[in-house]
């Protein structure tokens, strides 16, 4: 390298941010996703076999996708180029691919695809990579936020394998940003920096994972100060990390993600973490009126007759939140799911409707009993329509004993909890009053 280069080279690392100029230049400093990429675990194996194809890496920002393709290409002797989905056409697909082929046709090394936000390639981009994909001119490495089932050509997900990255742990985060500040050629350590443990948790935490981002917030901290040296306390950490934008995309992973988190938390009798998701929804711009529904349709699916009062207050928070909107309708829904989360629950009436549905589904199709046929028309009562029916509000206690259905078949058994346990010792003096008719009626 001449000099000319190696000065064009330190310049452009002055301008690079902590995050660019740290990342690792091993597999052996990379940090975290040890779930597929630690020793014996799949990645690795792929790597030291020599087998690596084309991969999908999925996860939040921030998490080591784009640096930890770049390792690939270094640890497999391969080239690396790099693809962005939003600003990359077909054409520089097509300009990409052609060069890979060339490169291989003439002896050269195979070449690493790095396509960041895949999920953005429609499928006319998408469908132009598979040809080289099959014949392993290139080995793609395709990164997505959005989750490849949904976001990704089916064909090009099943020619792949997909890694899920999760956010990094704080102690992760944490032993990045000391090795940052110990590195004197890449990171701040020609700084006089005295950072307490109790700042580096901090950022490591409020950062939810993203390793970029805390780096960014440890440069902007030091960089900023003017204390020789740099006092670098929870204080100046806190001021230092900005308040991260809500990643929530209301058609994606995210938005099906934390409306299972609410739905689930509610199920589970958990007002706080109900509480959370609905927060994290809220301010990630959900439809309130998706979120009503959502409320609505789980005061039945389960509550139930537990708690008959949860389906009232449920459409009343729907009506409610329609004609009071936001910022204020926020309060409704905090107590909606609160009320929710710690009623009973029950899903006795969501398990008999879907038994009932499947008996008709597989064909257990019944004729209706004569007597509750419709009398009403004339000419009814020469097919005997109505005969034998008992008016109910004229028999003992309101129930009339009288074979509603022809068989003997329970759907509803309501649970023990509740409102239900109420209705269960009524429902058993009923059936018992129901099976007599079907035991004195002729076959």
């Amino acid at each position: 390298m001449s000099l000319f280069e190696q000065s064009e080279k330190a310049s452009l690392r002055k301008v690079q941010p902590l995050a660019a100029r740290m990342r690792p230049a091993t597999l052996d400093e990379f940090v975290g996703q040890q779930q597929f990429l630690g020793e014996g675990k799949l990645l690795r194996r792929l790597l030291q076999a020599d087998r690596l194809g084309s991969v999908l890496f999925y996860g939040p920002p921030g998490t080591g996708k784009t640096t930890l393709a770049r390792l690939l290409a270094t640890e497999s002797l391969s080239r690396f180029r790099q693809l962005n989905a939003v600003t990359s056409g077909v054409k520089d697909v097509r300009e990409l691919l052609d060069e890979a082929r060339e490169e291989v046709a003439t002896g050269g090394r195979k070449t690493v695809l790095f396509v960041d936000e895949i999920h953005r390639f429609n499928k006319t981009q998408q469908d132009a990579l598979l040809p080289d994909v099959e014949d392993g001119v290139v080995t793609l490495i395709g990164a997505t936020t959005a989750n490849p089932f949904f976001a990704v050509n089916s064909a090009l997900v099943s020619r792949s394998q997909i890694f899920q990255f999760e956010p990094l742990a704080v102690a992760e985060i944490t032993s990045l940003l000391a090795r940052a500040l110990a590195d004197v050629d890449r990171g701040l350590g020609r700084y006089e920096v005295e950072a307490t443990a109790e700042a580096l948790e901090y950022l490591a935490r409020a950062c939810d994972g993203d390793a970029r981002r805390a780096l960014a917030a440890l440069e902007i901290g030091v960089l900023s100060s003017t204390d020789k040296p740099v006092r670098f306390d929870a204080a100046l950490a806190a001021e230092s990390v900005q308040r991260k934008a809500i990643e929530y995309d209301g058609s994606g992973d995210t938005h099906y993600d934390a409306a299972s988190a609410l739905i689930k938390s509610i199920r589970g009798s958990d007002p706080d973490a109900g509480l959370y998701w609905l927060a994290r929804m809220l301010e990630g711009g959900e439809d309130v009126r998706f979120l009503c529904r959502r409320l609505v349709i789980l005061a039945s699916e389960d509550i139930g007759n537990a708690d008959p009062h949860a389906l009232s207050l449920a459409v009343a928070a729907m009506q409610a939140c329609e004609f009071v909107g936001l910022p204020e309708c926020q309060l409704t829904l905090s107590q909606t799911v609160t009320y929710l989360a710690c009623a009973p629950k029950s899903n006795a009436a969501t398990v008999a409707i879907g038994e009932a549905l499947r008996d008709i589904r597989e064909g257990r199709l019944l004729p209706v009993p004569v007597a509750l046929r419709d009398a009403h028309y004339q000419g009814s009562k020469q097919f005997g329509h109505g005969d034998g029916y008992e008016y109910s509000h004229d028999a003992e206690e309101g129930v009339a004993a009288q074979d509603y259905l022809g068989v003997d078949r329970e759907y509803y058994r309501p649970v023990d909890r509740g409102f239900e346990r109420e209705l269960a010792e009524r429902l058993t003096s009923i059936r018992q009053r129901l099976r007599a008719a079907k035991t004195e009626s002729p076959p």
